[in-house]
């Protein structure tokens, strides 16, 4: 297979040109054949004229790749490798959604051939590849796993909005069905990963490699939530105690926060319905998870105590929040955790103005119903910075001061970003 592919006699077909896929497919394109494939027309439109929809990479990522952006199914059959890079995320009922995987593997069924690969880099739980989507792939080609062809699992590890760690300077799980497959499949992350490789012995060490990465960083989350509603009722600065406590060598320095978006937000729910699958109702996971979707609901019910303490009647109350992304200075609103503060200050009747430079207006409104202001205007009983964007970070204490009714003057600085704030406003953080 990577002789083939070495060679260009066949290509490097990648499904999904997301956050994730698009990188992937333009470092292999500087090498070797690339097909970009995405069922998004728009997006492949965009692409073609070296613009990223994701707005992650610049029009330079995109010189000299050898590579073709396209929606049509037969252009995946010039492919011999078959790398499926979908987002698998979750449903109202915060179960896995395997519809996009599903939808992908029926696609790489009807073009795979004999001695072809077939690698999955979304994350899921230990044991999707070969029992959720190799059945799929064999139904739609009529070929048989293991004698047909080879399947492989490589967890993605991008970090959305971290320029300092291009994918290439990431060190990559590689894992195979067979011997002969993670060999194949080390040849071929191993030409464009500088970084090094670690080869699992099993696909399924390596799916549960990654779904734990994010699980562990969640739990880890999860505490200083629950450490900062402790502190909070006892009248303590949680960051002073962070910062005093990271003072000795050993121990881990995370803060509190919202935890949102495609992996932290998203993951440990995929680990979850495997254990529940098997027999197995996990305690300490489930409890992190109840402790981060319950984020939202106590900062709001914080601010409208505190309204209410400065005879503010919520109902009469116009508050601004500011950043409606994941993260910071990224445009990504998949699975914010703001929208759900959002929800939960309406709930109590407050008036809110949302406001992030960087998201579009359109997408959000289509994407969750709430309208974005162009900028925020008169004043407010109460600021709540979500996110700490680059762009925020630049403004002034006065902008934020001139903004905020001197009756109340609430400023909910949620990262911590404003401490300078406290002598001047009614400051408060996790």
């Amino acid at each position: 297979m990577f002789s083939q592919v070495k060679n260009k006699e066949a290509a490097i077909g990648i499904i999904g040109l997301g956050y994730v896929g698009l990188p992937l497919a333009l470092e292999f394109a500087k090498k070797f054949r690339v097909v970009g494939f995405d069922i998004n027309t728009s997006r492949i439109a965009l692409m073609q004229q070296h613009i990223d929809p994701s707005n992650e990479l610049d029009a330079n990522a995109f010189n000299g790749a050898d590579i073709l952006f396209s929606s049509r199914l037969e252009d995946l059959s010039l492919c011999k490798v078959f790398i499926v890079a979908v987002p698998t995320d979750i449903d109202e009922n915060k179960v896995p959604n395997l519809k996009p995987l599903q939808s992908a593997s029926a696609t790489v069924g009807k073009v795979i051939k004999k001695g072809d690969y077939v690698i999955f880099e979304s994350t899921v739980y230990p044991g999707c590849t070969e029992e959720d989507c190799i059945p799929i792939i064999e139904k739609a080609s009529g070929l048989k796993f293991g004698l047909d062809f080879k399947a492989g699992y490589s967890p993605e590890r991008i970090n959305p909005g971290d320029k300092s760690r291009p994918l290439p300077s990431i060190l990559k799980i590689v894992s195979g069905s067979d011997s002969e497959a993670l060999e194949n499949i080390s040849d071929l992350y191993g030409s464009i990963i500088t970084a090094g490789l670690h080869k699992a012995t099993s696909i399924k060490v390596a799916e549960a490699a990654k779904v734990i990465e994010n699980t562990q960083r969640d739990l880890n989350i999860s505490l200083m939530n629950e450490l900062s509603i402790i502190f909070d009722k006892m009248g303590i600065d949680t960051n002073e105690v962070i910062a005093a406590a990271s003072t000795k060598w050993n121990f881990i320095k995370l803060s509190p926060g919202l935890v949102g978006g495609h992996c932290i937000g998203v993951d440990p729910y995929y680990l979850l319905h495997k254990a529940k699958e098997i027999g197995i109702e996990p305690q300490v996971i489930a409890s992190g998870r109840r402790i981060n979707d319950g984020m939202p609901a106590h900062i709001a019910k914080k601010l409208v105590q505190r309204l209410i303490s400065n005879d503010i009647n919520p109902g009469e109350a116009r508050v601004l929040v500011m950043g409606v992304t994941f993260k910071e200075d990224v445009t990504d609103i998949r699975n914010t955790k703001v929208v759900d503060l959002i929800k939960e200050l309406q709930s109590y009747s407050v008036q809110v103005d949302t406001f992030d430079p960087l998201v579009s207006k359109k997408e959000f409104e289509h994407e969750y119903g709430f309208s974005l202001i162009s900028n925020p205007s008169g004043t407010y009983h109460a600021i709540i910075v979500a996110v700490s964007h680059a762009e925020f970070k630049l403004l002034p204490k006065d902008y934020f001061l001139e903004l905020l009714d001197p009756s109340s003057r609430l400023f909910f600085d949620l990262k911590g970003i404003f401490g300078s704030f406290k002598h001047d406003t009614q400051y408060w953080r996790l």
